[in-house]
């Protein structure tokens, strides 16, 4: 990775560079990416465009070709925050606050799940009873909450304990606004764990990308009982 650039900024952007992993050259080594910490980059980035370099220009998203996200690093688990160059400061902050509420046991809580693997399917064969026990597992105070501190024999003892009844049957939730963000805590929660969902044709999408990908979504003025597993009626509660 070239770096080119001297003082605050750049110092950031080589300390980046170097936790990641990353070999830190000048900008006469052969590389496939580039940073410009510079407070006059647009010399700098057309010559290493002409030799087919990408490059990043610090506070310059005009001038990138990509961009860095934030990290959030808990091993194996990573999660990155990207602004597409709007504002790193926002990217910052973010990465802060979800750093905060993630313990550093995260990654341990990872790697024993992939660890029980063969376990998990023993237990639970059937590709959708393991979904259930691992959501309703991982859910908000669920014995595997993964923003709680965990002991190392969490997961184990999960495996250990007698099945949780999973939610079933049909749920009415009357939405009170097209904002997701006014959906409580259980609605929100609901719709994260429901196998299929029966809405209004003009409920918004950003309230369905509130539940499950893989959630079977259905338009329709009314919902069709019967179906076994968590079903959701959603519509309005003014219309």
């Amino acid at each position: 990775m070239i770096l080119l650039g001297e003082g605050e900024a750049a110092d950031a952007k080589r300390r980046l560079l170097t936790r990641a992993g990353a070999l830190v050259v000048g900008e006469d080594a052969a590389a496939s990416l580039a940073i410009v910490a510079l407070d006059e980059p647009d010399e700098a980035v057309a010559r290493l465009r002409a030799r087919g370099v990408l490059v990043n220009a610090v506070d310059r998203p005009d001038l990138c070709d990509f961009t860095l996200p934030a990290i959030v690093d808990r091993d194996p688990v990573l999660i990155a925050i990207g602004t597409g160059g709007a504002s790193a400061g926002l990217a910052k902050v973010l990465r802060q606050r979800i750093e905060a509420m993630l313990p550093a046991t995260l990654g341990r809580l990872a790697d024993a799940l992939y660890a029980a693997r063969g376990d998990i399917r023993r237990r639970w064969p059937a590709a959708d009873q393991r979904r259930r026990a691992i959501d309703m597992a991982l859910a908000g105070g669920g014995p595997l909450d993964p923003v709680t501190p965990l002991a190392g024999d969490a997961v184990a003892g999960w495996l250990a304990a007698p099945d949780q009844a999973a939610p079933a049957g049909l749920v009415v939730i009357l939405l009170r606004s097209p904002d997701p963000d006014d959906l409580s805590l259980r609605e929100a929660r609901l719709l994260g764990q429901c196998d299929r969902i029966y809405h209004r044709p003009d409920v918004p999408a950003a309230i369905l990308d509130r539940a499950r990908a893989d959630a079977v979504r259905i338009a329709a003025q009314h919902p069709v009982g019967g179906a076994p597993g968590l079903t959701i009626d959603l519509g309005w509660s003014d219309r």
